[in-house]
C-alpha cells in the first residue's frame, strides 16, 4: 500500500515553510553517516540542517565545473518540464529566499531530508510546479556541481572497491530520509554509473543526483511509496579530468573501470541485489552507449529491469507519433521515420517503432526497419559505409541506399514523414530542413528531443513558423506556447509545444510491474504503454498541440497506463494478478494516489 501523506502536512507546510531555514540537524542513520562522509563535502556536512544560502549555493572561491560536450543522445531525463506559476502559499514561502533554480533544488532537498512528510505532501500537491527543480532541467546542474552543494546524499553508493560482502551489507543497511524502509521492503531501484548524465557526459559520483531525482518520479507520478524506492550510484571512477582535479570531488579518484573488470563488478552488484530482493524492479539510468545495450540484453531475461534511456524514451516517442497520426489520419506502417542521431536513445526509439509496425501493421521485421533511417555524425547510416565500420547497434538500420552527407540531402532524397532529433546538436533542424519537410508532407511530425534547450535541434517557434503552423511538434526541452491573433488570416489561438517526457511512461510501467510481481519487462510492455498514452488526449487538445495530457493530471494518466500494462503482463504470463484485485483499472487508480 502507498505511503499516504497526512492532509495536515500540507497545511503545516504552509505555516512552516517560511521557517524551514534554519532547521536543527536531524540525526543520521549509520548508513547515511557512512555515505555522507564518503561522498559529501565537509562543508555540506557542517551545514546539514542549517540555513540554505539564498544567493548561490556554490562558494565564491569554487571553480565552475566545465560542461562536457558529448555526442550522446537525449533521453527522458532529457525531457524537461515547463515550470508553472506558483500561487500556493506553502511553495511560495518555501521559495521566497531562493532566486535561482539550483537554490530551489537545494531548499527542496533540505526539506526532503529534514522533514520528509512535509516534502512529500508538497510534492503531491504541487507536482507540476516542483518537478522542474528536483528533476530536469535543474538536476543537470545539480549533478555537475554535486560535490559542491550543501545537501545530504539520500541514495546509496556502491564503489569499485566494494566486494560482494560489502555490497550486501550496504544494501541491507540503507534507509530512506525518514529512517525506515517500507514494510514491503525496497521495491524499486534506480541505478546509474554516472557515465552519460543527460547530455552532459561523464559526471562520475555526481551522477547520484540523477538517480535521486528520477526515483522521486515513481512517487510523484505513480504513487509508489517513497520508503520503498532506493537511488543507487555505481562509482567506478571517472574519465572527467575536471572532476579528478577538483579538490571537493568525493568519488573514486581513478579512471573508469572498463571491459571485463567493469562487467564483473556490475554482475556482482546485480547478484547481490537479486539475493537480497529477488523481485525488485531495477531501472538502468544514464549508462554509456557502449555498456547500456549490453547490460540490458544480459539482464532483461534474468530480472525485472529496463533501461529508461533506451526503452522509456522510445515509448514516449512512439506515443507522440501515434498521437500525431490521430491528427493526420495516417497509418503507422506508411510512415518513413528519419532520426538525426544514432545513439542509445535513437536506436531504442527506432527499434520500438519498428516493432509497433510489425505488431499493428502486419509488416515483417525487415520491412519495418527499412521504413526507419538514421543520420549520425558521418551522414546517413547505410551499407555503403561498410558494416564493419558501424557500431553494432546501428547495423540493422544500414540499408542498401546511396550515402547522404547532410540531413537536408537525406530529407530530400527519402521524403520522411517523421523527423526525430536525438543528436544534442543545436540547430540541426535548420530552416532549410524543416521547410523541406513541410514541402513534402502536409503535417510533418517534427520531434527535436535533445535536452537542455541549448541542444534542441530546433525550437517550437522555429518549427511553427517555418511550417506555417502545420508541424506536429514535441520536444524534450520546455518551450513557451505561441499565441496567434489571426488578423492576417493565419491560424488563430494558442498553440502548445508537447513535451515528450519519460515521466509519463516509466513510473507507470514500474509500478505496474511491482503490483503484479512482473518477472521480465519485454518490449511489448512498452508498446502497450505507448498505445495507452497516445489515446488519452482529446482531439481538441491535439489540435492545439497537446499530444500528451497535462502533467498536472499525471497520477490519473499513470493509473490508466498502469492498468493497461498490468493487464498485459498478466495476460502474457509475465506477472500475477493479486487475488483481492477485481479490476486493474480500479486497483491502479487506488494505488496511484498519494
Amino acid at each position: 500500500m502507498l505511503h499516504r501523506v497526512a492532509s495536515e502536512a500540507v497545511n503545516a507546510a504552509t505555516t512552516k515553510a517560511a521557517a524551514l531555514l534554519p532547521q536543527p540537524p536531524r540525526p543520521l542513520s549509520t548508513q547515511q553517516q557512512r555515505s555522507t562522509k564518503r561522498f559529501a563535502p565537509a562543508a555540506a556536512i557542517s551545514r546539514r540542517g542549517t540555513a540554505v544560502p539564498t544567493l548561490g549555493v556554490i562558494d565564491d572561491d569554487d571553480t565552475e565545473i566545465e560542461e562536457q560536450q558529448h555526442e550522446h543522445q537525449c533521453d527522458d531525463e532529457n525531457n524537461a518540464m515547463q515550470p508553472t506559476p506558483v500561487e500556493e502559499d506553502a511553495l511560495a514561502a518555501l521559495f521566497a529566499s531562493c532566486p535561482r533554480d539550483i537554490d530551489k533544488f537545494v531548499c527542496l532537498r533540505n526539506l526532503q531530508t529534514t522533514n520528509p512528510t512535509e516534502f512529500y505532501a508538497l510534492l503531491a500537491k504541487h507536482t507540476e510546479a516542483i518537478l522542474p527543480f528536483i528533476y530536469t532541467p535543474t538536476v543537470g546542474e545539480a549533478c555537475q556541481t554535486y560535490a559542491h552543494l550543501p545537501i545530504e546524499t539520500v541514495g546509496l553508493y556502491i564503489t569499485a572497491e566494494d566486494d560482494a560482502q560489502t555490497m550486501a551489507k550496504k544494501l541491507r543497511a540503507w534507509t530512506p530520509p525518514d529512517g525506515a524502509v517500507a514494510a514491503s521492503g525496497v521495491q524499486v531501484i534506480v541505478v546509474t554509473d554516472g557515465e552519460r548524465i543527460l547530455g552532459l557526459g561523464d559526471l562520475g559520483a555526481g551522477g547520484m543526483g540523477i538517480s535521486e531525482g528520477k526515483i522521486l518520479l515513481y512517487t510523484a507520478a505513480a504513487g509508489v511509496d517513497p520508503r520503498a524506492c532506493m537511488p543507487v550510484c555505481l562509482d567506478v571512477g571517472t574519465n572527467n579530468d575536471s572532476l579528478l582535479s577538483d579538490p571537493k570531488y568525493a568519488g573514486l579518484r581513478q579512471r573508469r573501470l572498463t571491459g571485463a573488470s567493469y562487467f564483473a563488478f556490475v554482475e556482482t552488484f546485480i547478484a547481490e541485489v537479486k539475493r537480497w530482493r529477488p523481485h525488485v524492479l531495477l531501472q538502468f539510468e544514464d549508462f554509456g552507449n557502449h555498456t547500456a545495450f549490453a547490460l540490458l540484453e544480459t539482464y532483461r531475461p534474468k530480472l525485472c529491469c529496463f533501461n529508461d534511456d533506451i526503452q522509456g524514451t522510445a515509448a514516449i516517442t512512439l506515443a507522440g507519433v501515434l498521437a500525431g497520426l490521430r491528427l493526420t489520419k495516417g497509418r503507422l506502417r506508411d510512415q518513413t521515420v528519419l532520426f538525426q542521431g544514432a545513439g542509445e536513445a535513437g536506436v531504442g526509439c527506432g527499434n520500438l517503432i519498428a516493432r509497433a509496425m510489425q505488431a499493428w501493421g502486419g509488416m515483417t521485421e525487415d520491412e519495418a526497419k527499412k521504413r526507419i533511417l538514421f543520420m549520425d555524425s558521418k551522414g546517413l547510416v547505410c551499407k555503403a559505409r561498410g558494416l564493419d565500420t558501424l557500431q553494432a547497434h546501428k547495423r540493422a538500420y544500414a540499408h542498401d541506399l546511396p550515402p547522404a552527407r547532410t540531413l537536408l540531402e537525406a530529407v530530400r532524397a527519402h521524403k520522411p514523414t517523421v523527423l526525430i532529433g536525438v543528436s544534442t546538436v543545436r540547430g540541426a533542424f535548420s530552416e532549410d530542413v524543416v521547410r523541406a519537410m513541410a514541402e513534402q508532407v502536409d503535417r510533418p511530425i517534427i520531434f527535436p528531443l535533445s535536452n537542455p534547450t541549448s541542444k534542441a535541434e530546433c525550437t517550437f517557434e522555429e518549427a511553427f513558423g517555418w511550417t506555417e503552423g502545420r508541424a506536429i511538434f514535441a520536444s524534450g526541452s520546455p518551450f513557451a506556447p505561441i499565441h496567434r491573433g489571426g488578423g492576417d488570416g493565419s491560424l488563430v489561438g494558442t498553440f502548445h509545444p508537447a513535451q515528450a517526457n519519460n515521466a509519463y511512461i516509466f513510473p507507470a510501467i514500474g509500478h505496474a510491474a511491482v503490483l503484479c510481481g512482473c518477472r521480465e519487462i519485454t518490449e511489448d510492455v512498452f508498446l502497450e504503454a505507448a498505445k495507452a498514452l497516445a489515446t488519452i488526449s482529446p482531439v481538441e487538445d491535439l489540435d492545439r498541440g497537446r499530444l500528451f495530457p497535462r502533467f498536472s493530471k499525471i497520477r490519473s494518466v499513470s493509473a490508466r497506463i498502469m492498468a493497461a500494462v498490468a493487464e498485459h503482463m498478466c495476460r502474457e504470463g509475465l506477472g500475477t494478478k493479486p487475488e483481492h484485485v477485481t479490476t486493474w483499472a480500479e486497483y491502479a487508480a487506488q494505488q496511484s494516489k498519494l
